[in-house]
């Protein structure tokens, strides 16, 4: 009793002192407050469906499929899986490890060893048959620290994963736009041609009676050619845009006659309020991802701090074995055994406290990045609602211009037909307006695809209602 007293003490005594030689490695990097930024401390949930705003089934076909079968998606859904199945193994390790093991092994005995006669010198059947119980009673929480480590990996794998739906949604969005401008960039060089090959031949009439000259009829060609060229670039550009469709949709050549022209109405964008609450940046899944990565940063540098911690297993076994088969069921063959497994460090020549320092700096990396995340995050979306504004102006102004310009058009038709003005006036305004009207296509195709990179910036879809748009908890509005 005394002796299993002292025994007890001991390992007691050892236990403490082990718990001295936990270095102290203070984290160095301060994560940014979210007060501070204006950033919600529970995140809103990421916008689905954010692209039925935008009024084209088409488009959201495209997405929906995008969503099933890109290939960049795939991966990402099955970093997802891994990690999940990470968490249930390590969450398998804070259980009792019970294992069963049996072997026949033929072995000869020495005849002037430990066996004694009448088994010294034969070779003979042993039979073992044994199981085990082996249980880490994890008195410092390292298992599980390692379990709620994986768990914050696994919802950084998650959050990844709603990081790239957003992109491929977003991708998508954006091709599909610049697919409805070539598509009406198209009609416009329709119009371009159309009206230089009136040109030329208007030219060609005067230059039979004397009354235009060479250079004239070159300028003609050249106008007529640069239009024709227009038309060329527009057409190719819709031929790639389909393919880059196809290959984020993870099709192939034989999605192409599927795409048909976009109904997307480039002239009446979703609308965007002059604020927007900085708070929506919470919901982004690259914050999420990145405050996971400093909560399994925070545990893994509890993990390397319990590895300078003594560790107590519980163990037993308990089965059979014999020399040879006679008494292999017999009560005699039965052996079993119980106890406490301590596994203390000592000295590891600095291993284990490099390894703490490395936890402690990659907190403070995890913190660093998290802190330059929100950073560009704030700076993308104020930008982006800026260039939303911006433009918006911008097509307003062009509105005006092609709206002056078909007055123009006008006035030189009735110029034309009363002999006040000439023919070549009325097609040099026509040329204009066409190239105002080319521009203004362009201005609109540019408001909605800087929508979808607000939408990236804040994560997903934004309040739609400008009435509903508050300002963040600093007092301050995107």
């Amino acid at each position: 009793m005394k002796s299993r007293s002292i025994t007890v003490t001991a390992l007691a005594m050892l236990l403490l002192s082990a718990c001295v030689a936990v270095p102290d490695a203070p984290q160095q990097v301060v994560q940014s407050r979210a007060d501070q930024l204006g950033l919600a401390t529970q995140g809103a949930s990421i916008g689905e469906r954010w692209w039925e705003s935008f009024g084209d089934p088409q488009l959201g076909r495209l997405i929906d499929e995008a969503l099933k079968s890109n290939p960049n998606l795939e991966a990402a859904l099955a970093r997802v899986r891994a990690a999940d199945a990470t968490v249930s193994a390590q969450h398998a390790a804070e259980l009792p490890q019970v294992s069963a093991d049996g072997q026949v092994l033929n072995q000869r005995f020495s005849g002037t060893y430990l066996i004694p006669p009448p088994d010294a010198g034969t070779t003979r059947w042993i039979p073992t048959v044994q199981s085990n119980l082996d249980w880490d009673l994890d008195l410092f929480g390292r298992q599980r620290a390692i379990v709620a480590m994986a768990r914050s990996d696994a919802e950084a794998a998650g959050l990844d994963a709603a990081e790239a739906r957003l992109i491929l949604s977003t991708s998508i969005a954006q091709t599909y736009i610049g697919l409805a401008r070539a598509h009406q960039l198209i009609q416009v060089t329709h119009g371009f041609v159309k009206t230089r090959e009136d040109g030329l031949a208007l030219v060609q009439s005067k230059a039979r009676y004397s009354l235009s000259s060479e250079f004239d009829e070159r300028t003609a060609e050249t106008l007529l050619a640069e239009a024709r060229q227009a038309e060329l670039r527009a057409t190719e550009q819709r031929d790639l845009l389909i393919h880059a469709l196809a290959a984020l949709v993870g099709r192939g050549a034989d999605f192409y006659p599927t795409i048909s022209a976009p109904t997307l109405a480039l002239d009446k964008p979703p609308v965007v309020p002059d604020a927007l609450p900085a708070d929506l940046l919470g919901r982004r899944p690259d914050l999420l991802a990145g405050q996971a990565r400093i909560n399994a940063a925070v545990s893994g540098e509890k993990v390397a701090r319990t590895d300078l911690l003594p560790n107590v297993d519980l163990r037993a076994l308990a089965g059979l074995a014999s020399i040879g088969f006679g008494n292999f069921f017999s009560a005699g063959a039965a052996t079993y055994g119980g106890g406490v497994a301590i596994h203390v460090p000592i000295f590891e020549g600095g291993r284990l406290r490099a390894q703490y320092r490395r936890a402690s700096a990659d907190l403070d990396v995890a913190v660093a990045n998290y802190n330059d995340a929100v950073l560009r995050a704030v700076h993308e979306s104020a930008d982006a609602l800026t260039r939303v504004h911006a433009n918006d102006s911008d097509v307003a102004q062009q509105d005006r211009i092609v709206a002056g310009l078909r007055d123009t058009v006008r006035l030189d038709a009735v110029r034309t037909s009363t002999g006040l003005g000439s023919k070549l006036d009325a097609i040099d305004s026509g040329f204009r307006l066409l190239e105002a009207e080319q521009e203004r296509v362009n201005l609109q195709a540019e408001a909605m695809t800087r929508r979808v990179q607000l939408i990236a910036a804040l994560g997903g879809g934004y309040i739609s209602n400008p009435s509903t748009a508050t300002t963040s908890s600093s007092g301050k509005s995107l």
